[in-house]
Parts: structure tokens; C-alpha cells; sequence
């Protein structure tokens, strides 16, 4: 019989890598913000970004005015040309930072951390949480949501859970998704992404026989 115990080693799980100059500004614009809300004595400019920027999430990019230190998407990551409707670089930049003010919310800890992605992230939340069977639900629903909308909708309770237990996320990476997520043929793409991730950071399952005494009696 095979089972997974409490308390059972998570398996050694490759770090996914920012390729892209968009995860790399998402991770630079968090990282400056982590550190000012690091500080012996927080920044009072960055609190009141962090509460500003979890009013925003799952608005549309540009609703307010006063986030534009945080929330601009470079010209060189954009289609200058195009004003209307945003763009997915922009989606992807104003959800995954104001997401990121969700998840570091009361927290001294960081919650950003280069390299851990998602489903890394859930998997550890599964092996931590009372209850991981919503976990799996809320993470299944994410793998068949059918769009954006409803992704950034499971990603948000996702988030909330991994406070609630201090583990960290990559927002670079998490922006990366995001803006594939958006393109028509992405959608399936970064699902499976997501979940191959989470299936390779499981705990270590055990067997009966592992748990056998096979060491061989010495003759006397």
C-alpha cells in the first residue's frame, strides 16, 4: 500500500528561471516595495501603496491614478500604438503586483521569492494546510477555468491561503503566466505548466516495504 504521511519529506523541486523582460520588471517593482515594507520601520508610503493596491485587483489597468509607480509597463514592453483596450503586458503587470499586495498584507515575512512558482507554491500549501482537499478544489478550478476573469478569481483565494501560511511566490513569474494565460492559445499552456509543477513537488510517497526492517541479522 502506498501512502503519503504527515510530515513527509516534499521532494527536491527544480526553481523555474524569469526568461522575459516583463517578469523581470514585475520582480524588480516588487522587490523595491518588499524592501521598503522590510525596513525596522516601514516605509508609511509603501502601507499605503500595499492598501491601494489590493483595491485594484481584478480592476482594469489604469483605474487608479495614483499607482503609477508601481503599476507602468515599460515602451519597450508595449505596443505604444495601442491605448485601447489594455494590453497583456499591462493585465499582467497590474494583476500580478496588486495580487502581490494581497499576499504580503500583514506579513513580515517576504512573500516574494525569485523562483518559486505556483504550483510549487500550492503543493506546499497542500502539505501545511488543515484542509488540503479545498486547497485541491480551489486548485483544480484554477486548472479548468475557462477565462481570465475566473483564473485571477481562483488565483486571489489561492493567495489568500498561501498568507495564511507564509509561503512565498515568484511575481515575476507569476506575471509571465499571466500574460500567457491571456493569449488565446496560452490558456492551456500555462494550466499545464501550473499543474506539472504541483505534481512534481508532492511529498515523498512511502510504502509498506520502506518502512520494513531489511537489515540482515548477523551470525553469531
Amino acid at each position: 500500500m502506498t501512502t503519503i504521511e504527515a510530515g513527509s519529506p516534499v521532494r527536491s523541486t527544480p526553481r523555474r528561471t524569469r526568461h522575459s523582460a516583463l517578469g523581470n520588471h514585475v520582480a524588480a517593482t516588487v522587490g523595491r516595495l518588499q524592501a521598503r515594507l522590510q525596513r525596522d520601520s516601514p516605509d508609511p508610503a509603501a502601507v499605503s501603496a500595499l492598501a491601494r493596491l489590493r483595491r485594484v485587483i481584478g480592476r482594469d489597468p489604469g483605474t487608479d491614478y495614483t499607482l503609477e509607480e508601481y503599476l507602468y509597463v515599460p515602451d519597450d514592453l508595449l505596443d505604444t500604438r495601442q491605448i485601447d483596450p489594455a494590453t497583456d503586458q499591462e493585465h499582467a503587470v497590474h494583476d500580478a503586483v496588486s495580487l502581490y499586495a494581497l499576499h504580503q498584507q500583514s506579513r513580515p515575512e517576504r512573500m516574494h521569492i525569485d523562483g518559486r512558482g505556483l504550483g510549487r507554491a500550492v503543493a506546499d500549501l497542500v502539505h501545511v494546510s488543515n484542509g488540503p482537499d479545498g486547497v485541491r478544489r480551489r486548485f483544480a478550478a484554477l486548472g479548468t477555468a475557462s477565462t481570465y476573469q475566473e483564473s485571477i478569481y481562483h488565483l486571489r483565494g489561492l493567495i489568500t491561503m498561501l498568507r495564511g501560511h507564509q509561503i512565498p511566490l515568484d511575481y515575476g513569474l507569476l506575471a509571465e503566466d499571466l500574460c500567457t494565460l491571456r493569449r488565446p492559445d496560452g490558456r492551456q499552456h500555462v494550466q499545464a505548466i501550473w499543474g506539472r509543477e504541483f505534481f512534481r513537488s508532492r511529498p515523498r510517497a512511502t510504502t509498506d516495504s520502506d518502512n520494513a526492517d531489511t537489515s540482515e541479522e548477523t551470525p553469531a
